[in-house]
């Protein structure tokens, strides 16, 4: 979501590097800059100029210090601004026992959202869930929310009549939930705001006293986004936000403007289409990966979460990388989400992520570099360089391929093998592999 504004963030950067002195005509310009880039990327106005002009303040006065050039003193400066426009605090849905109110428009992802915050309670912190749909007014949306709550082996709450309103289900549900750690309560959307949605959820409110009052964003409305916010805020006094695809290919600015606008805590972000894709909201991870710095936590518990077992120094492989590796390594890849929501976590991903096109590889061809790198004797992974014209004749007679495609896996071998190498770094190795001890 944040690529388009990450990668003129760094260009801005890239602009004052070699650098020598911090002057104020540099911090000027770069300010400038950033906010236009901020601005671009749809944050609202008002959250634009109060991010330049703290960023100006902290700035003020600065000086280059020991080694420490002015492109590392202003991105500093940018990350903790970034941490502080997202905020600091941690998710406190994990209490002992909860009602958790969702709210949001329709077709912000409500529905789904529920059955994947009720996954992430059950699973990963091990609390009794129980769903409750209170949409009687689209179409099948009580069936979508019972059925991914049967898909995924989570308490759905069907004991009403099909002629109860949401306030009737919401008040019979409200009865039970002692038996239960988290009830939560996915509330009717509408296609804009008015106000019969508000004085229902209102009402719900009162008849459930919900400890999480959580509204649901998509991250590519972007403006449209603040005015949601503002409105439901308003009127309920929300506790917190989730984002919604965040995978699209949105500008970032409802991410940025949200916690600033409503002065509520992103707790959750929802990375694709799956219910398990869900992350607690981290906003220094976040900061880190809009400057480009990678989020090699975030990854290590992603593979820990999908019990990726295998050893993480084949991720890194470096010089020693062959088709065995390459064939074990995209094995892995496809359960962190593939070869995309794996270089996103990894420092410096803007730019391998453009060498990567380079190379033409994507999710779409693994199956069929798979059948390639099968086709191939033992010695032929292990040693590329002897794959002469009649080796690659018989490979890809044996997988029904052209020899083109095999060709053109050797050239995309080497075009990541060369990458692999960025991932080599002692401190990335020692990050991800204390994780797994």
């Amino acid at each position: 979501m944040f690529s388009n504004l990450s990668k003129k963030l760094m260009k801005i950067f890239d602009g004052i590097r070699g650098r020598g002195i911090l002057t104020q005509d540099i911090i000027d310009s770069t300010i400038r800059e950033i906010r236009i880039s901020l601005l671009e990327a749809d944050v609202a106005l008002s959250v634009a100029r109060s991010f330049t002009e703290n960023l100006k303040e902290t700035l003020k006065g600065e000086k280059v210090i020991g080694g420490i050039s002015p492109e590392q003193t202003i991105i500093k400066a940018v990350y903790d601004e970034l941490v502080r426009l997202l905020g600091t605090e941690m998710p406190d849905l994990q209490k002992p026992k909860s009602s958790v109110l969702i709210a949001g428009l329709q077709g912000s992802g409500k529905t789904t959202t529920s059955a994947k915050l009720a996954k992430l309670f059950k699973e990963k912190f091990k609390k009794s869930v129980l769903l409750v749909s209170l949409d009687t007014y689209r179409p099948a949306a009580i069936e979508q929310l019972k059925k991914l709550a049967y898909n995924n082996n989570i308490d759905f709450f069907d004991n009403f009549d099909n002629k109860d309103d949401p306030l009737l289900i919401a008040q019979k549900a409200n009865n039970i939930k002692d038996k239960y750690d988290i009830v939560i309560y996915d509330t009717a959307g509408r296609l804009y705001l008015d106000e019969k949605l508000m004085e229902e959820i209102k009402n719900i409110k009162n008849i459930i006293s919900p400890q999480e009052i959580i509204l649901v964003i998509d991250s590519m409305m972007g403006q449209d986004a603040l005015n949601t916010a503002k409105s439901f805020n308003e009127n309920l006094s929300i506790t917190g936000l989730i984002l919604t695809r965040i995978d699209g290919d949105s500008r970032g600015g409802a991410a940025l403007s949200a916690k600033y606008v409503t002065n509520c805590q992103i707790k959750y972000i929802c990375t694709g289409e799956k219910v398990s894709d869900i992350e607690i909201f981290h906003p220094e991870r976040i900061a880190s990966r809009i400057l480009d710095k990678g989020d090699v936590i975030s990854l290590v518990e992603k593979a820990l979460d999908e019990n990726v077992i295998a050893d993480i120094k084949d991720i890194a492989i470096g010089k020693d990388f062959d088709l065995n590796g390459m064939e074990k390594y995209i094995k892995q890849l496809e359960k962190l989400g593939g070869i995309g929501g794996f270089l996103k976590f990894i420092p410096g991903m803007g730019k391998i992520k453009e060498q990567l096109q380079q190379t033409n590889i994507n999710d779409k061809t693994i199956t069929r570099q798979l059948a390639i790198i099968k086709s191939m004797t033992n010695q032929e992974r292990k040693d590329p360089k002897i794959l002469n014209g009649s080796r690659r004749k018989r490979i890809a007679l044996g997988c029904g391929q052209p020899v083109s495609e095999v060709n053109k896996l050797i050239k995309q071998f080497e075009g990541v093998k060369h990458m692999m190498s960025k991932f080599s770094s002692p401190g990335i190795i020692q990050q991800m592999t204390s994780k797994l001890k």
